[in-house]
């Protein structure tokens, strides 16, 4: 299906949510999700033992990735456990190449041209 630009480009702006890319470009938060994926499903102590920050930055660090839907979060008792979201992610993923994929048929192929004669 063919889709005009200005649409393709519409769709594409809206499939890049901040908050996914904000909660991703923090190097720190990037090593608590690394340490979440090692250990699979934990609660804040768990992570921060292997990490040289604070609890409350861990913690920090989890809610912003969980707001983004990069992992989830539930309470058992006064414990709070995280895990990845992969479902989510993988969704948001192919959602953000599906989309660029009509903004490049919508313009086509313009833009790979563009990139390729600016580096």
């Amino acid at each position: 299906m063919k889709i005009s630009r200005k649409e393709a480009a519409r769709q594409c702006v809206a499939v890049f949510d901040t908050n996914f890319f904000k909660a991703l470009c923090e190097p720190s938060r990037i090593a608590v999700l690394q340490e979440l994926i090692l250990l699979g499903r934990a609660d804040i102590a768990a992570v921060a033992e292997r990490l040289p920050q604070d609890r409350s930055v861990i913690a920090r660090h989890l809610q912003q990735l969980a707001e983004a839907g990069v992992v989830t979060a539930g309470k058992e008792g006064r414990h709070v456990f995280y895990q990845i979201d992969v479902s989510a992610i993988r969704q948001r993923l192919e959602g953000i190449l599906e989309t660029t994929k009509f903004l490049e048929a919508a313009v086509g192929g313009d833009l790979c041209k563009v990139a390729k004669t600016a580096t």
